[in-house]
């Protein structure tokens, strides 16, 4: 489910026995990524189940069939919608997009509403930006229970605008509503807020739950985050092997901050084994992605010829796909 993401996250040049941190803030876009949840209310099941099998054209056939039955099927509207915003199957088309998502935004879609307030909010495909009316898209939207609305919501609230200032403790607010609806994101984003005491009181292992929450499901900033706190015992228990995997998880994604950390650990041998060559080859991914380590550059220079070849079967197996 496409949409915003709010990142407490940056980097720091670290020693080998220094203690591992994200430090910085903003706010990014990500990538637009995958499909839509399950529409909200009544599905029109054979197009929703040919989508999720990839069969979008007969998707978007079957939905138009069950439209042709009932004309106010929100579900279908939305599905339409969901097709042509992506390109499923058929050239995309935003203003054909926006067209569907409109008609099932009307009729009460939480889906259509959040997906409608995302083009409104970013502008996709050429489609006029209106800030104030993706709000209040995302407003129904959340009012309906729809976690991304919320987890948004809670997004432009730490951006502010030109009438409002930044709000943490509105966004705080948001960010734990979606968390405690199952949002990974929302869940990373919360923690991030207690751990640093930003609209909420700072409470360092109220925040790391929660930054743990977004590690289970697969959140990568909180992986590295928690991580982090795992190898510094930072709101819990110190435990440098759970933090090296997590970290090996994370760095497996091409996170660099994660691959810079994992680099330090198989250097020094703290919570893994040691081992210099794949100190290197994750370096050398880090590097890639941008950050850099001098002290790790080091290192690798002081290789032997096997262990140089072994970094770089490592990497080569890690940039093919």
């Amino acid at each position: 489910m496409a949409r915003l993401a709010f990142l407490l996250a940056g980097m720091v040049a670290i020693a080998s026995n220094a203690a591992f941190a994200q430090l910085g803030s903003g706010v990014i876009l990500p990538p637009q990524a995958g499909g839509p949840p399950p529409p909200s209310g009544p599905q029109p099941d054979v197009a929703f189940a040919a989508y999720q099998r990839g069969y979008y054209v007969t998707a978007l056939r079957e939905a138009m069939k069950t439209l042709t039955a009932n004309p106010k099927n929100a579900s279908a509207m939305t599905l339409i919608g969901e097709i042509y915003r992506s390109g499923a199957g058929v050239n995309p088309d935003s203003a054909e997009a926006e067209h569907w998502y409109r008609l099932a935004a009307d009729l009460g879609d939480r889906q259509a509403r959040f997906s409608l307030g995302l083009m409104l909010l970013t502008g996709q495909g050429g489609v006029t930006r209106d800030r104030a009316a993706a709000a209040a898209l995302f407003e129904q939207a959340a009012a309906q229970g729809h976690a991304g609305a919320l987890y948004n919501l809670g997004v432009m609230a730490i951006e502010g605008d030109d009438k409002n200032q930044p709000d943490f403790a509105k966004a705080a607010d948001l960010f734990k509503r979606a968390a405690e609806l199952g949002d990974g994101d929302a869940a990373y984003s919360y923690g991030v807020l207690l751990r640093s005491g930003r609209g909420v009181p700072l409470d360092t292992a109220e925040g790391a739950s929660w930054i743990k929450r977004a590690a289970d499901a697969g959140v990568v900033a909180g992986e590295v985050e928690y991580a982090i706190m795992l190898f510094n015992g930072e709101g819990v228990d110190r435990d440098e092997s759970a933090a090296a995997k997590l970290f090996g998880k994370a760095a497996a994604q091409n996170n660099p901050i994660a691959q810079n950390r994992l680099a330090h650990l198989y250097a020094t041998g703290r919570g893994i084994k040691q081992d210099l060559a794949q100190a290197a080859a994750w370096n050398i991914l880090a590097g890639a992605g941008g950050v850099k380590d001098a002290q790790l550059d080091a290192l690798a220079a002081k290789l032997t010829p096997q262990e140089r070849a072994a970094a770089l079967e490592t990497v080569r197996r890690q940039t093919t796909f």
